[in-house]
């Protein structure tokens, strides 16, 4: 019973998931773009941007400075926590064992794991920004979580573009760094990260 039980939890969690990105894909389109930016789009030799028939930005495109507030959202739950612990094998009881959280940690309560969180914070960036576009993420670094995230929060992100340079060992691509951040329902900063990835030019 324990075990039909806890398949009959992930199957109606996939039904909810996949019932929750048909409604998304079937709303209404605006004209509007998809993330709200600090500033109007420049263009490239009085051009507008260009982009990728999946919605991503190419690499001329990218603005260093420019601030994207991504407009999809996440409520995170328990089964997130459980399902990315489980599949990640981490038996951490911080994100799994809610007696040992109530009784033994300052939190009260299960934490997020942080790498879910990292991996939730990039990935709403992607539908903004980097779909189809993308070559391959680099590297990673000063990534910090310097406030906890509980199950129950719901998460917004922002990314700034901070750098940007042509490769100089792959034509037709460029290397582009961002600065990912994520914050709770309060504005919290729950999480953030720079991330380079190489990037798609323009179709010649």
């Amino acid at each position: 019973m324990r075990t039909s039980g806890i398949l009959w939890s992930l199957h109606n969690y996939g039904k909810w998931i996949l019932n929750d990105w048909r409604r998304f894909a079937e709303e209404p389109k605006s004209k509007e773009p998809m993330s709200r930016e600090s500033e109007s789009p420049q263009t490239i030799a009085g051009e507008p941007p260009m982009r990728h028939k999946r919605g991503g930005i190419y690499f001329e495109d990218f603005v260093v400075g420019r601030l994207y507030e991504h407009r999809l959202t996440r409520t995170v739950t328990q089964m997130d926590n459980m399902l990315f612990s489980n599949m990640t094998l981490n038996p951490q009881p911080l994100h799994i064992d809610r007696h040992f959280c109530e009784r033994e940690t300052e939190w009260g309560q299960p934490l997020m794991n942080s790498l879910f969180t990292l991996g939730l914070m990039i990935g709403i960036s992607v539908n903004d920004l980097t779909v189809g576009t993308t070559v391959a993420n680099l590297g990673m670094t000063e990534v910090k979580f310097p406030h906890p995230l509980f199950e129950g929060d719901t998460v917004h992100c922002s990314t700034t573009v901070l750098a940007k340079r042509e490769s100089k060992s792959r034509p037709g691509m460029g290397i582009v760094e961002f600065d990912h951040r994520a914050f709770n329902q309060d504005d919290r900063l729950v999480a953030e990260c720079r991330r380079q990835a190489l990037m798609r030019m323009r179709p010649r």
